[in-house]
């Protein structure tokens, strides 16, 4: 059982009288990143490249944090980790340069689950001739069926750009299943976790993903974002970088104005949150790093269960609700992202009544606006949506629905 007073000491934030359940919007950050930015900036804020020792000393912080990034995704090699502003950016930044190899009538296959961040960069390359189509949500189980997209590609499809988990439905898809499929059919694919990693382990070489991004900001961190791509294929990419910075170099190729010293220096407060984690609750247990981080996910989502059972129980119980995804809270189908739709009240009407109990909810599409046109849930004004993480309690849950009950 995972020791909740313990975790949520790790966040100044939770010490207000308020409770946060927007966290698939930005979660709340640890104490150990405000610390690293505040150390970078006061002990390191210098240019890189310098021979002189403050700059050379924050060269090598950064080369370690990037190492450690790496080691959390499992990645081959510290080249493989890619630093952007947003995951926003970064898959922007690969549709632009990935697609120069590809040719007019190649084919690009999006979903209508998807944040649009892993849509409208494929969506734009349309104006380059390149042919994208959409693997379509089953609206009767809200699941994407593999069956549907072996049937969209074809010899022409290069890549094919799919959620790990819907930040609407909660949804897990099957990545690895969905990868092997892609490859077979001589594809490649990108893989948006950003829904998905503060909820599990990332381990892209079991994923065996091309591409894999997720942001820091929603995973107990700064407004930073990351992406994984194999080197092989990274290599292959054209610089977006300047005309020196040629296309051997990876990654910084593909991080103009290079990238934010201070926030990526802070991720190591979380690599090593769930290391912390891991001693706490196991001791000086012996375990590889990759171990270590499988127990500590195996706890993060053992909890979060018992949170969603908490509130999809309550909501199952409402004949006027609508579950917008699985309503089940089987941690191996789904994350706490829980969405749902009432027959009576528009979503903002929900959660503004919500709003005055200092509770953090939202309503609306959350950039999935292509999933909410396909459920035909737009005259509802989206959906409303409880994003719960592990560092919530089983009291906030209760009060919530207590909330609730004085609504519907």
């Amino acid at each position: 059982m995972m020791d909740i007073e313990y975790v949520r000491e790790q966040f100044p934030a939770l010490s207000r009288d308020f409770i946060f359940m927007d966290n698939a919007g930005g979660s709340q950050v640890l104490k150990k990143v405000i610390e690293r930015i505040s150390g970078y900036l006061v002990h390191h804020n210098v240019q890189l490249g310098a021979s002189y020792k403050v700059s050379a000393e924050a060269g090598g912080k950064l080369k370690y944090a990037t190492s450690r990034i790496a080691e959390l995704v499992n990645a081959s090699r510290d080249e493989e980790v890619v630093i952007g502003s947003s995951t926003t950016m970064l898959q922007r930044i690969l549709s632009l340069t990935i697609s120069s190899q590809w040719k007019k009538g190649d084919e690009v296959i999006v979903t209508d689950t998807d944040h649009e961040a892993n849509v409208s960069p494929w969506m734009d390359l349309q104006e380059k001739g390149i042919k994208v189509k959409t693997w379509q949500v089953n609206k009767e189980t809200l699941e994407l069926e593999i069956s549907d997209l072996q049937k969209l590609m074809t010899e022409r499809t290069k890549l094919v750009a799919v959620t790990h988990a819907s930040n609407v439905l909660g949804t897990i898809n099957p990545i690895k299943k969905i990868t092997q499929a892609v490859h077979e059919a001589g594809a490649l694919i990108c893989v948006d976790g950003v829904a998905y990693a503060p909820h599990r382990k990332v381990d892209v070489k079991d994923l065996d993903a091309d591409f894999y991004t997720f942001s820091w900001y929603k995973t107990f961190g700064p407004h930073l974002a990351v992406m994984y791509g194999k080197y092989e294929e990274l290599a292959k990419l054209d610089s977006i970088n300047h005309y020196f910075i040629g296309k051997e170099s990876v990654p910084y190729k593909l991080q103009p104005g290079n990238f934010n010293f201070e926030l990526t220096y802070s991720t190591l407060g979380i690599i090593e949150y769930y290391d912390e984690i891991f001693r706490h609750h196991f001791g000086a247990e012996k375990a590889s790093y990759q171990e270590r981080l499988t127990r500590t996910f195996e706890l993060i989502a053992s909890h979060e269960e018992k949170l969603a059972t908490l509130l999809l129980d309550y909501l199952n119980s409402v004949p006027e609700v609508r579950i917008i995804g699985i309503s089940e809270a089987d941690r191996s189908k789904r994350v706490p992202t829980i969405s749902f739709v009432h027959e009576k009240f528009k979503s903002e009407e929900i959660v503004e009544k919500v709003d005055g109990h200092r509770i953090g909810i939202r309503f609306g599409d959350f950039y999935a606006k292509k999933l909410i046109q396909a459920l035909d849930l737009e005259e509802k004004n989206g959906v409303v949506r409880v994003s719960l993480v592990h560092y919530n309690t089983t009291e906030e849950v209760r009060k919530l629905i207590g909330v609730f009950k004085g609504i519907f």
